[in-house]
């Protein structure tokens, strides 16, 4: 029983940091097209190549007080804002589930977090990211619930035709862009890993939590038309994890 909590409960919150260090990489580099695995940190600012002592997450930070040891530049908040947001998704996914759905829970929300941030910063959803997402919604639906295979196989193909009608539809309506065909492939991830069933649900929480985002900055004075740009990825991200931790909203 004590291994089985150690690999399965205090394992991921562990781990957590040095993910998100990791995911910050990534987000910096993946956009760019930079190596992500093989590259070297170093400072934004001097260049200089970073060490173990300079990468340990947040303590790292903390101690040198956000900046660079050899240079003293700030380095900013994004990777320990990173790092605790990894933290955050690991005891999530601890609280709700259990057995080696946690490390699922985890892998999936982490690489949420990271189009989230992606797509906030650069209006862009990576294949790399959201194309991987599909064949592990429909491998975890088969491992977990053999019997649900076909409602994520349909949930899958459903979200990526829905978006991708929707947006010929507004390029037809508006002779522009209005959702990019990233949005279609995380929309396709979405019902992998909710099912059909569960597609409904994220698309409302997805609407109403970027409602609710608009509404706040307009109430801050920022003004948005209808040429602005909104990156929906994020709170397809918000819908998707949510329904997948809690199921399918239910409408009377």
């Amino acid at each position: 029983m004590a291994e089985a909590l150690g690999l399965y409960w205090l394992a991921p919150v562990l781990a957590a940091p040095l993910i998100g260090s990791f995911l910050g990489t990534l987000i910096q580099r993946l956009p760019a097209g930079r190596k992500v695995v093989f590259g070297r940190s170093s400072c934004p600012h001097c260049h200089h190549l970073l060490g173990l002592r300079d990468l340990v997450p947040i303590l790292s930070w903390l101690v040198s007080r956000g900046r660079c040891r050899y240079c003293g530049a700030r380095l900013g908040l994004f990777y320990p804002a990173i790092e605790l947001a990894a933290i955050v998704v690991a005891l999530w996914a601890v609280a709700l589930l259990s057995g080696w759905l946690v490390w699922v829970g985890c892998a999936l929300g982490w690489t949420l977090l990271a189009l989230v941030v992606i797509d906030q910063h650069h209006f862009t959803l990576p294949d790399a990211l959201t194309l991987p997402l599909v064949p592990a919604g429909l491998a975890v639906a088969y491992l977990a619930a053999p019997d649900s295979l076909i409602d994520h196989g349909i949930g899958a193909a459903a979200g990526f035709a829905a978006f991708l009608l929707m947006g010929w539809a507004y390029r037809a309506l508006r002779g522009r862009e209005g959702l990019g065909l990233g949005d279609a492939k995380l929309l396709a991830a979405a019902g992998a890993w909710v099912a059909w069933q569960g597609l409904p649900g994220v698309v409302l929480l997805a609407a109403a939590a970027a409602l609710a985002v608009v509404l706040v900055q307009s109430l801050a004075g920022r003004r948005l038309t209808l040429t602005s740009r909104v990156a929906f990825g994020p709170y397809l991200c918000f819908g998707t994890w949510l329904v997948w931790l809690y199921g399918p909203l239910v409408f009377p």
